[in-house]
């Protein structure tokens, strides 16, 4: 009896604390930082992959056939228009054409005795005239020869820097045989992919400025120091992709950049009326874009979010959140949807402003 008192005792005392301290719980509510997404006009740098061609790039084959008789430059060597290139044999090219240069003077002969002859009229005005016509035929044959003769020795078209060898020394080359590519880098045209939306954005930018001015990056991730300007556009949209191909010329002064080279067109794109919010004020759930959202009550509630386009420090959000929304700026990782919480409003503007790197 004594025990079963005590036990008693020790349950009523237990039970008077336990239930005295439940009225004094009070829940604590989270203080936290939010603001509003900011609608403004700005620029965004945006960046396209980019492959990169020289002005004239073009391959040197040769014109006849016979053996690689003399190479008077070397690969990667930069040679001057109108430069001795390649010898083929001339040999019989020359023959050729001192064949055809005496049977042209042996016409020519016969023509001059003919026409004495039709002077006197001994002979018709027929027979001269088919004189002449041999004499014709033997003068083109001439050219011919010559001109068969001139494609045995290469030359440089214009100024630009040797590739590689294809045929060697002493090789036999045929009609039509690469020999080398030549390209002309003093200025490089390089070609990148442009969607419908940002087309339509470039040319209202090109109405504005008259001249677009874009840069490279290279594949070292440095800006080549030379800017671009756009000045070709491709006739037509592919279909499949939605894409319209742009060309910008770039001077390459120093010849640093080369034919078939790779980089990135950063490209800047006027945007009118983008909502800005900080990327702090994001959070990722199977590859999509989340923010928390405070409602009247304030409570949080998670809404996705589409990223029209990305900036330092910043999103531009295409849809999901209006200007008029509040939106939880740090704390993320201490609600959970549905929580309520109490915070402090910071202006868009103040909040923008203070973020570790911002350009309009």
């Amino acid at each position: 009896m004594k025990r079963l008192f005590m036990l008693m005792s020790l349950g009523a005392l237990y039970c008077n604390t336990s239930c005295s301290s439940k009225p004094e719980e009070k829940e604590e509510q989270i203080k936290l930082l939010t603001t509003s997404p900011l609608a403004t006009d700005t620029t965004v740098t945006k960046e396209y992959v980019a492959q990169i061609h020289a002005y004239q790039h073009i391959e040197l084959r040769a014109l006849e056939k016979g053996y690689l008789q003399k190479i008077f430059v070397d690969e990667g060597q930069a040679v001057t228009k109108g430069q001795p290139m390649f010898q083929i044999t001339p040999l019989v090219y020359q023959a050729d054409l001192q064949k055809s240069q005496a049977e042209a003077n042996y016409v020519n002969i016969e023509y001059k005795n003919t026409k004495s002859l039709a002077d006197s009229n001994i002979v018709s005005k027929n027979e001269l005239a088919l004189s002449k016509a041999k004499l014709n035929k033997a003068i083109a044959d001439v050219s011919l020869a010559q001109t068969h003769l001139q494609f045995t020795s290469i030359k440089a078209p214009f100024s630009g820097i040797m590739d590689h060898f294809q045929g060697r020394l002493g090789s036999v080359v045929n009609e039509g045989d690469l020999l080398t590519t030549l390209s002309d880098n003093s200025k490089m045209w390089v070609y990148f992919n442009v969607p419908e939306a940002e087309y339509l954005a470039y040319k209202e930018q090109a109405k504005a400025d008259n001249v677009v001015n874009v840069k490279l990056l290279m594949a070292n991730n440095e800006v080549f120091k030379y800017p671009g300007v756009v000045k070709t556009i491709e006739a037509d949209f592919n279909n499949e992709t939605g894409n319209i191909a742009f060309r910008a010329t770039f001077p390459n002064p120093g010849g640093l950049l080369r034919n078939g080279e790779t980089g990135s067109i950063l490209m800047t794109v006027p945007l009118k009326h983008a909502l800005l919010i900080p990327q702090k004020a994001t959070f990722e759930i199977l590859e999509k874009k989340y923010v928390y959202v405070v409602d009247k009550n304030n409570a949080v509630h998670q809404r996705e979010v589409v990223i029209a386009s990305e900036m330092p420090d910043l999103y531009v959000i295409k849809s999901g959140i209006s200007s008029q929304d509040k939106i939880l700026l740090e704390g993320l990782r201490k609600v959970k949807d549905g929580d309520k919480i109490s915070y402090t409003y910071k202006d868009p503007k103040t909040v923008i402003s203070h973020l570790k790197v911002y350009s309009e």
